[in-house]
């Protein structure tokens, strides 16, 4: 098919001549948010791959610290203790991705729902103000979540679990004769002091150890089970990351 190409009108100033055609159509503008879609759709697919991966190394490094601190009487406890400082620093990692994606399924999810959800079953009350909101995060893109908030949410997903597991093994390790190098006949320990020697980290005494660890897991529980006002898409169903 022909296409017929327009000379610009030599009139019109440099500015006018400089400035991008915008849909003039129906058509044209459900063309344009078609692919804009599709656009935004691969990016925050793009930033979703990053978070998976981070979870994967996550997971990777506690299956490995267990099995080589669980595995043998030799294997100090202090194993356990530097994977819960890799977990958090991946965690860290997650966040700052987690924050980048959530921009972006912002707006995907404000097309869907107010746009291609209006087209399948429109409502009757219904506002344009969406637009208006993507328009604005275009023209001036933000992060919307704060960076303990999107530590947070992760940690309620995925972190949780893994801290806990850390824990339940490094409690396994102090507390079991068998696991120390040198194992005695019980099964479990048989004092608490012997409990806190176990737990002893160089120079550091088992009992200031077992503090910062406690101190520690007081702030994961805290941050699992406060929940903060959820708001944006976060209000729209529970079919969210």
């Amino acid at each position: 098919m022909d296409t017929e190409l327009t000379a610009p009108n030599p009139t019109s100033s440099p500015a006018e001549r400089g400035r991008p055609s915008l849909p003039s159509s129906s058509a044209e503008v459900t063309n344009t948010l078609t692919h804009y879609y599709r656009g935004e759709l691969a990016r925050m697919t793009s930033w979703r791959d990053r978070i998976d991966r981070t979870s994967n190394w996550a997971i990777t490094v506690v299956a490995a610290l267990l099995s080589v601190s669980l595995s043998t009487p030799t294997s100090h406890h202090g194993v356990l203790l530097f994977g819960m400082m890799l977990i958090t620093l991946l965690l860290m990692i997650e966040a700052r991705r987690y924050r980048f994606f959530d921009v972006y399924r912002s707006r995907v999810r404000q097309l869907e729902r107010n746009y291609f959800a209006q087209i399948l079953a429109p409502q009757s009350e219904f506002s344009n103000d969406w637009a208006l909101a993507i328009a604005s995060s275009l023209r001036t893109p933000r992060l919307q979540l704060s960076y303990a908030a999107a530590a947070q949410r992760r940690l309620r997903r995925n972190y949780c679990w893994m801290y806990a597991i850390l824990l339940l093994a490094w409690v396994l390790k102090i507390s079991t004769p068998r696991l120390q190098t040198d194992s005695a006949a019980q099964q479990m320990a048989h004092s608490w002091s012997y409990v806190t020697d176990n737990a002893a980290l160089g120079p550091i005494p088992g009992v200031f150890v077992i503090v910062l660890v406690a101190a520690f897991y007081s702030a994961i529980v805290y941050g699992t089970l406060h929940h903060g006002r959820d708001d944006g898409d976060f209000v729209h169903g529970e079919a969210h990351v």
